[in-house]
């Protein structure tokens, strides 16, 4: 692929990217004022965005087999962990933002758990195999994600268990 269309490519996927979740989220807010059918919009064109990301990412060949997946994703969130948020917190600090701090603090502690647990189901996809995966639970408010029976308190934010969402 020419450089300039690749180059293209890449920034069409991370703004049709951007786009789904924005207007995933603008979805939410939609339906907790109880505009559901503006919440369907969002979410109905959202997944177009989605389509047009996926479209992208295979012309880039930047999606693989599951285990190839596994390590490209691991390999995210360890930059995240070990170069972009600690970067961000000390830009957020020197200027005294303690909002986007806390916005980085709890992505920086949710990501380290993240890289753990794909590095453990690449292990087993490497062989062509499932992993062994029981209920995991997401902090609404942090993001800290947890396989299992979460602990009574959030570690990373303190908010109660009972608002976790289960998969």
């Amino acid at each position: 692929m020419a450089k300039m269309t690749e180059r293209s490519l890449k920034e069409a996927f991370a703004g049709e990217s951007q786009a789904y979740m924005k207007y995933t989220i603008f979805s939410e807010v939609a339906k907790r004022e109880g505009m559901e059918n503006i919440a369907r919009l969002f979410q109905g064109i959202a997944y177009a965005e989605k389509v047009h990301a996926n479209n992208h990412a295979r012309q880039l060949k930047i999606i693989g087999n599951t285990s190839d997946n596994l390590q490209d994703a691991k390999d995210g969130e360890d930059f995240e962990v070990h170069d972009m948020y600690p970067a961000f917190h000390a830009i957020a600090t020197m200027e005294d933002d303690k909002g986007a701090q806390q916005s980085i603090h709890y992505a920086l502690e949710a990501e380290k758990i993240h890289s753990d647990m794909y590095g453990e189901a690449q292990k087993v996809a490497k062989d062509g195999k499932d992993m062994e995966l029981g209920e995991l639970h997401v902090c609404p408010v942090c993001g800290f994600t947890h396989e299992g029976t979460p602990p009574e308190k959030c570690p990373v934010c303190g908010v109660s268990s009972e608002r976790f969402k289960k998969f």
